[in-house]
C-alpha cells in the first residue's frame, strides 16, 4: 500500500507538473484519501493502521524533543551548577530487536539531556546519562513509560 500511495504521490506530481516537495506531500495525501476510501475493496486496513501509529510515534517524539529543550534551557539558565545532579541510569528493556534498541537509544541520544552509553550484553539493560537525575527510579519509569512504550507501539 506505501508504494501505491507513493506512486499515486508521483502521478500527482506528474499531472501537475512539479515534483517538489509540496506538490508532492499534497500528492501523497490525497492518494492516502483515495486509498482510504478504497480499503475494503483493496484490503489494506494494516497499512493505516501502522500509518497512523507512525504519525503519532512522530508527533510524540517532536514533543519530547521541544520539552527537553526547554528544561534543558531552565537548567542551564537558572539552576546553579552546584544543584545539578549528572548521572548514570540503567534502564531495563523490554524491547528486543536490535532495530528497537537501536530506536531507543538514538532517540534518548537525540533528546537534549541524555545520551545513550551502552547496552549490556545480554540486551537487556540501556545505560543512560542525564543531565540533571532527581531519582533514578522516576527517570526509568519517564523512558519506559515514555520513548520504550513509543517504539514498542510503533513496531507492532
Amino acid at each position: 500500500m506505501l508504494l501505491l500511495n507513493v506512486l499515486l504521490a508521483l502521478a500527482w506530481a506528474a499531472l501537475a507538473g512539479a515534483f517538489d516537495l509540496p506538490n508532492l506531500l499534497f500528492g501523497f495525501g490525497v492518494g492516502y484519501v483515495m486509498l482510504f476510501l478504497a480499503r475494503g475493496r483493496l484490503g489494506g486496513e494494516g497499512y493505516f493502521a501502522r500509518f497512523s501509529r507512525v504519525l503519532r510515534f512522530i508527533g510524540y517524539v517532536l514533543v519530547e524533543i521541544v520539552l527537553a529543550n526547554i528544561a534543558v534551557a531552565r537548567a542551564v539558565l537558572f539552576t546553579p551548577l552546584d544543584k545539578l545532579r549528572p548521572g548514570i541510569v540503567a534502564v531495563p528493556l523490554d524491547v528486543r530487536s536490535d532495530v528497537e534498541i537501536t530506536l531507543l537509544a538514538n532517540l534518548i541520544t537525540l533528546t537534549p539531556g541524555t545520551l545513550s552509553l551502552d547496552v549490556s550484553e545480554d540486551r537487556s539493560t540501556l545505560f543512560v546519562h542525564a543531565i540533571d537525575v532527581a531519582s533514578p527510579e522516576e527517570f526509568r519509569s519517564a523512558t519506559k513509560d515514555g520513548f520504550e512504550r513509543a517504539v514498542r507501539e510503533v513496531s507492532q
